[in-house]
């Protein structure tokens, strides 16, 4: 009985495998790190963000909260922006975080704008 073996190794197989397994790494990669906006991006064209979810980086410069409700301001060095938290304490100022949340632009005056972020997540960086 004659048996066919076939060669499923060497440098064939892997020139092959390589940009399979390249686009899946970028693909994973991509999912889990979706991009930062910059607060002075948001405040620049409020319109454009209304009612999106967004995700910004910072310092805390400002906090205050109770009962689990609070608010804190939040400055990456573009501009700064109030972030509501509903679901827990703020952090403490001096803190760095990055924060998950719809944008919600309150109105423009001149220009001064004046929006808010309804937190829906927080990490540390």
């Amino acid at each position: 009985m004659n048996a066919i073996m076939m060669n499923t190794s060497g440098p064939g197989r892997l020139r092959t495998a390589f940009p399979i397994l390249s686009i899946l790494l970028a693909a994973l990669v991509a999912s889990g790190c979706a991009s930062v906006t910059p607060i002075g991006e948001l405040l620049d064209d409020p319109g454009h963000y209304d009612g999106e979810t967004v995700r910004v980086e910072g310092d805390v410069q400002g906090s205050a909260g109770a009962l689990g409700i609070g608010g804190y301001v939040i400055d990456d060095g573009t501009g700064s922006l109030t972030v509501i938290s509903e679901g827990g304490t703020p952090p403490r100022d001096g803190a760095r975080v990055k924060v998950k949340g719809v944008f919600e632009a309150l109105f423009t005056f001149g220009s001064e704008s004046l929006a808010v972020l309804r937190e829906e997540s927080r990490s540390r960086p």
